[in-house]
């Protein structure tokens, strides 16, 4: 990827505070258009990479471009072009969802419709009501709704689900997807695993301020070439499982001596939540 057509280039990011280092030398490459996932335990240096990009937290070293710009000298046109959904808002807890929308746009040169917006993100038959009043998805997807108010090139969601229910969740990540199928830049700190497979069109894992990979979800930690597991129940009501490369020609193998049916048959390659954890875990 040439710097010139990144949304997000980082190059040696380092960050200090005191004895420790939080960010030991990061490099990264985020694609307009993409969904980008940073993974990593608490403290691992997510939060301090993503306060940097956003022109937030003062950096020790390395370079930083985002949509073009150094984002430790930002600027009010530069983060007109940005969007950021913290993991906890002030809120303005007696205006109406309306009321808010509509304020808030008065910060941008050139807003969405705010009532669009609030359609956007499924607040319609909540207009009226207290913010104080909705419940925490309803809220999430009012922050939301802030973050891409002014049209934003590049979007930053950190642990954007934090508290949902499953239900809440999915229905966020319908409105994720429909954002980046807009084209809107997608930066996401979570950790929920299975909404980093669903949502990213590649991930990154960090550990003590270091990238450990940048891979796809599929593709992390030689997910693709990993052994499978076979497992089922024999004749004596054992269950079973074997590893294997290849598993097609175990299960033939299996349904030959079972002859036809297998009991209890699974076959299980390792989760991106197991390739995580054992990357995190060596650190």
């Amino acid at each position: 990827m040439a710097g010139d057509t990144a949304a997000v280039e980082v190059r040696g990011l380092l960050k200090r505070y005191g004895e420790r280092t939080a960010v030991d030398g990061v490099d990264l490459e985020v694609a307009p258009g993409e969904v980008f996932a940073l993974l990593g335990p608490n403290g691992a240096g997510k939060t301090t990479t993503v306060e940097i990009l956003e022109g937030y937290r003062a950096r020790d070293a390395g370079e930083v471009t985002v949509l073009g710009h150094d984002p430790a000298h930002p600027t009010p046109a530069w983060r007109a072009r940005i969007g950021i959904v913290l993991q906890s808002v002030t809120d303005l807890s007696e205006l109406t969802v309306a009321e808010t929308v509509h304020h808030f746009a008065g910060y941008y040169p050139q807003p969405r419709d705010p009532d669009e917006v609030i359609a956007t993100v499924g607040l319609t038959e909540k207009a009226g009501q207290r913010t104080r009043l909705l419940s925490g998805g309803q809220r999430r997807r009012l922050d939301v709704g802030l973050g891409i108010l002014g049209r934003p090139e590049l979007l930053f969601l950190d642990e954007p689900t934090t508290g949902f229910d499953p239900a809440a969740r999915r229905l966020f990540w319908d409105l994720v997807e429909s954002l980046a199928r807009e084209g809107t830049t997608i930066v996401l700190t979570t950790h929920y695993l299975e909404e980093a497979e669903r949502l990213a069109d590649r991930v990154a894992v960090i550990a003590d301020g270091r990238i450990l990979e940048v891979a796809t979800p599929a593709a992390l930690g030689g997910r693709q070439q990993a052994h499978a597991t076979v497992s089922w129940t024999d004749r004596d009501g054992v269950r079973r499982s074997v590893r294997t490369a290849e598993p097609t020609r175990t299960v033939a193998e299996l349904a030959g001596t079972f002859d036809g049916e297998i009991p209890d048959l699974s076959v299980t390659r390792p989760t991106l939540e197991d390739t995580y954890l054992a990357m995190v875990g060596e650190q």
